[in-house]
């Protein structure tokens, strides 16, 4: 079997084996890498890969109360335009996931959180990138303002979670990460609601 350059094994199916591994082309933040693969149907192809650095990264659903959340409008280069969307951040290191969120939620929103809980772990484009991101939710918030690394300052905004189908459907709201994470936890508050209470 080839070398595995990295990644989890979570297949139930059988891997393509990787003859080769390279890197192609590197910047400050990722790598490219070619995979000379062969497949369980003996089919070889070259595949390519983007690879960041394997720390692992926050998105922030953050609640001042149990119907809003805080979403942010930030420059994203990669549409050159502006998004509305989560905090979210990388995990720096000596940090662990709740404390990566405590601090991007301080640093983008101006709050930190006494209650934080993971969610989910979500990964983007698979076929393309190893990126993961994990789902923070957060309540019980005051006001906390560190300092980021943002270029300018970030506008904060306060959605009504029953506006998010608006949102969809004008187009203002569009990254899948920050549609998942938001229909998860919205559809999470709604199936708590509906249980009764134990006392």
């Amino acid at each position: 079997m080839g070398p595995r350059c990295g990644g989890r094994d979570m297949s139930r199916h059988h891997r393509p084996v990787i003859h080769q591994c390279r890197e192609v082309a590197a910047s400050r933040l990722f790598r490219i890498e070619s995979l000379e693969l062969e497949f369980a149907n003996g089919n070889r192809r070259t595949f390519e890969r983007l690879r960041s650095p394997d720390r692992g990264a926050v998105m922030i659903v953050a609640q001042p109360d149990p119907e809003h959340v805080l979403l942010i409008r930030e420059y994203a280069a990669g549409i050159d335009d502006y998004v509305l969307t989560l905090p979210k951040g990388v995990i720096d290191p000596g940090e662990d996931m709740i404390t990566a969120a405590n601090r991007e939620l301080q640093e983008e929103c101006g709050f930190s959180a006494a209650r934080l809980e993971p969610l989910i772990e979500l990964s983007l484009a698979p076929n393309y990138m190893n990126h993961r991101i994990s789902v923070i939710m957060a309540s019980n918030l005051e006001p906390s303002r560190l300092p980021g690394d943002e270029p300018e300052p970030l506008t904060v905004e306060t959605v009504a979670l029953e506006q998010l189908d608006t949102l969809l459907a004008t187009g203002e709201l569009h990254e899948g990460r920050a549609v998942a994470a938001l229909l998860l936890v919205r559809e999470r508050l709604r199936e708590n609601q509906e249980l009764p209470a134990l006392w």
